[in-house]
């Protein structure tokens, strides 16, 4: 499989960069890991007249964690952030869902930023950029914005970037004191797209009752599927709130369709499960001292 004509650049600045997706518009296409590119254009999936490939923008290769978020450059790998220590200790949901993510070989060459715009409903990155309530930081010749993860992913493999836009950097905001997060997926081969996975965020208050919990579902419709688990479990004591409870309210709350790999029916049944393990494990991490993480 060949892909098919495509004029190739390779810019050396950002502002570089801009000026040729710029005059590239609708016909532009940026190359960063190529994880997720490559293999359309290959299969002609995609066609973009002009390839921008951004490899030698060494200023948007970075993981930086400070008091609010962890900042991820269009550049830093999956492999990079996965083993990025402040990170772990900062947001652990994103090591959780990345060690789900594909096959080693894909998380040491694809790119989370990447991942992010491909905005596939099956992926694990647009799910924990939802859940925590992130944003992703896009530039062009017009100037630089903001959208809010609830704003990016508009449909399948569809995102608000737009024409002559840029994703430099994606924002994973730190959860609050006392949170703990979790990352369940079935698979039907470990590194496969996920028939259904969840991602669940549990804050306890100074009592260690829930006082706040949410869910994240991947697979399970054309955008990662937020719903609020507050009503199911909040006021309730960490050991002993209804998880198999806050399962069932996502098993009503999200929409699959049948296809070749499993039906509508198992896809809700997984969600309602996987958000039970999910939120027993979250809460739990929640509940444990610092000491005992450390």
């Amino acid at each position: 499989m060949k892909p098919p004509p495509f004029r190739y650049h390779r810019p050396s600045t950002v502002e570089e960069a801009l000026a040729v997706l710029a005059e590239a518009g609708h016909d532009g296409k940026v190359l960063a890991g190529g994880q997720s590119l490559v293999p359309l254009l290959n299969m002609r999936l995609a066609a973009p007249g002009q390839l921008v490939d951004v490899n030698r923008l060494a200023e948007l290769a970075y993981v930086r964690t400070d008091a609010e978020a962890v900042r991820v450059g269009a550049l830093a790998r999956h492999a990079e952030v996965e083993h990025d220590a402040d990170t772990w200790e900062a947001v652990p949901l994103l090591r959780q869902a990345l060690a789900d993510l594909a096959h080693p070989t894909i998380r040491n060459r694809g790119t989370v930023v990447g991942s992010l715009v491909h905005a596939d409903p099956s992926g694990e990155m647009p799910a924990v950029l939802a859940l925590l309530g992130g944003v992703m930081e896009l530039a062009s010749e017009q100037g630089r914005r903001t959208v809010p993860a609830a704003e990016f992913f508009v449909g399948p493999l569809e995102s608000a970037l737009r024409p002559g836009e840029l994703a430099t950097a994606a924002v994973f905001p730190r959860p609050p004191a006392r949170s703990g997060s979790a990352w369940r997926e079935v698979a039907r081969r470990r590194g496969d797209y996920a028939i259904c996975g969840v991602g669940v965020l549990v804050t306890l208050d100074e009592e260690r009752l829930v006082r706040a919990a949410r869910a994240a579902c991947i697979s399970v419709g054309p955008t990662p599927v937020l719903v609020d688990l507050a009503g199911a479990v909040g006021g309730r004591p960490h050991d002993a709130a209804d998880w198999a409870a806050a399962g069932a309210v996502v098993a009503a709350a999200v929409d699959p369709e049948d296809d070749i790999h499993a039906t509508a029916a198992y896809r809700r049944h997984l969600a309602g499960v996987l958000t039970a393990r999910a939120g027993r494990a979250a809460a739990a991490q929640a509940a444990r001292t610092p000491e005992e993480l450390a």
